[in-house]
């Protein structure tokens, strides 16, 4: 590991001129994810800026019915609020999914929201990689990419992202609150994480200086109609193959509103809004469904050893949206595929 400074900002004007000064240096939250990168030596700031003491932690209520989660508030506290379960429950679901309960007490949301891909390769210093160090190539094209991307990947990286509580996010339409040296503004969630291209070790759109202040969530009506069904190789402690979450609105056996968003398949949370609209007054059936998993998987593409990935997303997105139409979300705790 080598040598850093560490700063604990009181105020976040003062975080946000440390980060500045600082052009090498990271922000340290809940560190689930960065003590981990720089154990491994891929992450090597010069300098660590202590946020835990800004009053980014609290969870209010929006006029409209909306909620705005501070980004230091924790996956846990986040996924408890009882006002969370009651109005965002598939918030609250995804979260709940991912990571150990001793994880969740420590890891923040806008750690979560900007946590890195969980490639092999990225994580091994000792071989190439266009995310870790740009222009040296992508060891997971015609390597071991079993877990890899089959939708929006390039020819210089086919990571994904790891996260599932923003493939929940991706599906409530959340937008992330930002500040930075020229000010506050807000970015839809869609827009907040970045396709890999030709520059895929920008993982988001923040600008230099900026630090991710908070979440809004806006009113919905998904409060029974919905889900989250993560398919892992174990039932605990693992990241998704494939993640499907669903917010839907029913009446008359009839789609009113549809949201889909799928992890574990793209390097952002996957979600095609023109697909949403296109099935709005649709039998809520399995034909139907079948037709929306067409239209989310259009143009997936496998890497060899994770082809199995687009059947397997087929299958999660059909079960996922019968659970959701059914009201019969995916139950967390038990685990058991419904």
């Amino acid at each position: 590991m080598n040598p850093f400074t560490y700063s604990r900002p009181e105020t976040l004007s003062d975080a946000i001129a440390a980060l500045l000064a600082n052009p090498q240096g990271q922000l340290l939250a809940g560190g689930t994810n960065l003590v981990d990168l720089m154990k491994y030596d891929v992450a090597k700031p010069e300098a660590l800026i202590d946020i835990n003491h800004l009053p980014l932690r609290n969870i209010e209520d929006l006029p409209d019915g909306g909620m705005r989660i501070g980004a230091l508030a924790s996956n846990s506290a986040v996924a408890y609020d009882k006002r969370i379960t009651s109005r965002f429950p598939l918030l609250s679901s995804a979260i709940l999914a991912g990571a150990s309960p001793q994880l969740r007490n420590a890891a923040t949301t806008g750690g979560n929201l900007l946590q890195r891909t969980r490639c092999y390769y990225f994580y091994d210093p000792s071989t190439p990689c266009n995310k870790r160090e740009p222009g040296s190539g992508c060891s997971a094209i015609g390597g071991i990419n079993r877990t890899h991307a089959v939708l929006g990947a390039s020819n210089k990286c086919i990571a994904v992202h790891p996260s599932d509580m923003c493939v929940a996010l991706a599906a409530l339409d959340a937008t992330v609150e930002v500040e930075g040296p020229d000010g506050a503004r807000q970015v839809a969630l869609a827009d907040f994480h970045r396709l890999p291209g030709d520059t895929p070790e920008k993982d988001n759109t923040l600008a230099p200086g900026e630090i991710v202040t908070g979440i809004l969530l806006k009113p919905n009506r998904f409060e029974s109609h919905y889900t989250y069904l993560k398919l892992r190789d174990r039932l605990s402690y693992a990241f998704a193959l494939v993640s499907v979450a669903v917010g839907m609105e029913v009446a008359e056996g009839h789609i009113v509103d549809l949201r889909v968003a799928l992890g574990g398949v793209a390097h952002k949370p996957w979600r095609d809004q023109r697909t949403e609209a296109e099935f709005s007054g649709a039998r809520a059936d399995e034909a139907t469904f079948h037709r929306v998993a067409d239209g989310l998987l259009s143009g997936a593409t496998g890497q060899g050893d994770n082809d199995f990935k687009i059947s397997l997303a087929r299958k999660a997105i059909v079960r996922a949206l019968a659970q959701a139409a059914g009201g019969l979300p995916q139950n967390q705790a038990i685990k058991a595929i419904q």
